[in-house]
């Protein structure tokens, strides 16, 4: 077992220094998750795509191996969430960032189809599935570093920036991709400037390691990680509670945030570009209304806030789309759609990481809520894209990504009724 770090500063300092901590391991993993969603098309182009195969065909099988990762995610969750509850957050968390920046990296490598044939894919799923078992580690520890360390009344906005360095790293990922996709031509971008973004990851992962190093064990982890453990049923029953209250942000998050380019480029023929300036509006509504969510909620509840939130791409979902679809919408309207659809599902992301963290005590918490949001994003995120995909290529229904974020919006709205209306459901020790 490492031995926590010595502890030192003051409860102010510490606790932005968790937060810093906490967050840079966020910002690299979803970093990557919109990287590899935004070159989509070209990933599936270089390693899904062998002589003969139709291009509809291998953005599925990549989507496929996106959602894999996905499916991993739980497995990482109760690994590392099982270690991370019994030996502490700071070991783990610095385990966990060295394994994402290495898989992230070598993607920036790999062979292609063209290269070494079949095995191709396989390499790429292959380092898919170790992202996804680190990424299973990481949101419950962040997660629990940054509201372990918050100040009393704040753990709404602490936990925020969780959600907050997520909208960061998407961004960073589409600004990385629309920068390149400007200064190279579409023959540079597809040969090797795809590979760019992947290898950045090296430097901001040295840097994520650095500074969790640096990083002391929680106050809770410390005092009360030799506590009785909960009956495993209980635990069992709020992780699926929590899955479900967050299955609605899991599923328009991804579907507004990373899939939007794809979709934009395939189904209304947009070009690359334009795709990618429409997922940087969408983020930087995603982005504008977390921190604010966050703290509102510490004054208002959880309740109110991710109620609001799902309600909203349940009535506007449909709307919001059929903007984009019709010609005759300007682009300042189409640019205001987007806006407005990351918007709401920041007011979901906001309050949910809090919200996950007081429905689980502190000897369960890194499990409990990471299981809880590994779940609902293996399923309702993972499968976003390819459910997305291939249902619009069998029934030819453009609107499929709409129904499938009102859909799943509805049932957490029905799961989010059960929070007490001033907060969580359960006091976090």
């Amino acid at each position: 077992m490492n031995a926590p770090a010595k502890v030192t500063g003051t409860r102010p300092e510490r606790s932005r220094r968790a937060l810093v901590a906490g967050s840079v391991g966020n910002f690299i993993e979803w970093y990557e998750f919109g990287v590899y969603g935004y070159f989509a098309t070209v990933i599936a182009a270089r390693f899904f795509t062998p002589e003969g195969g139709s291009e509809v065909e291998a953005l599925v099988k990549t989507y496929a191996s996106f959602a894999l990762a996905f499916f991993f995610r739980p497995v990482g969750a109760a690994l590392f969430g099982r270690l991370g509850d019994r030996i502490g957050r700071r070991p783990v968390l610095i385990l966990v960032i060295g394994l994402m920046t290495g898989a992230t990296t070598l993607i920036g490598v790999l062979p292609t189809y063209q290269t070494v044939g079949a095995l191709a894919p396989w390499l790429l799923t292959l380092l898919r599935v170790l992202q996804g078992l680190s990424a299973g580690g990481e949101f419950g520890g962040a997660v629990s570093l940054m509201t372990e360390f918050a100040p009393p009344g704040k753990r709404g906005l602490y936990g925020s920036w969780q959600s907050f360095t997520v909208a960061l790293g998407l961004l960073g990922g589409a600004g990385a991709a629309a920068l390149l996709a400007t200064v190279l031509t579409e023959d540079q971008l597809g040969d090797w400037g795809w590979r760019l973004p992947f290898l950045l990851t090296l430097p901001m992962g040295l840097g994520a390691l650095w500074l969790r190093l640096r990083l002391e064990e929680t106050p809770a982890f410390s005092q009360e990680r030799e506590l009785q453990r909960p009956p495993s049923g209980e635990v069992v029953r709020a992780i699926a509670l929590g899955a479900g209250r967050i299955m609605g942000w899991a599923a328009a998050g991804y579907t507004f945030l990373v899939v939007l380019p794809s979709y934009l480029q395939s189904s209304l023929d947009a070009s690359f570009q334009q795709a990618l300036i429409a997922t940087v509006l969408a983020n930087l509504g995603f982005a504008v209304t977390i921190i604010p969510a966050g703290l509102l909620s510490d004054r208002l509840g959880r309740r109110a806030v991710m109620l609001t939130g799902a309600l909203l791409v349940v009535v506007l979902a449909v709307p919001l789309l059929n903007l984009l679809q019709d010609p005759g919408t300007s682009n300042a309207v189409k640019g205001l759609a987007v806006f407005g659809a990351g918007a709401v599902v920041g007011l979901m992301a906001g309050p949910g990481p809090a919200m996950l963290s007081e429905m689980f005590p502190t000897t369960v918490r890194y499990t409990g809520l990471g299981l809880a949001y590994a779940l609902s994003n293996a399923v309702f995120s993972g499968c976003a894209g390819l459910i997305i995909t291939e249902t619009i290529e069998r029934t030819g229904d453009v609107d499929i990504p709409a129904y499938y974020a009102a859909a799943t919006c509805a049932v957490s709205v029905l799961a989010l009724a059960t929070l007490p209306a001033k907060g969580a459901a359960r006091k976090a020790r």
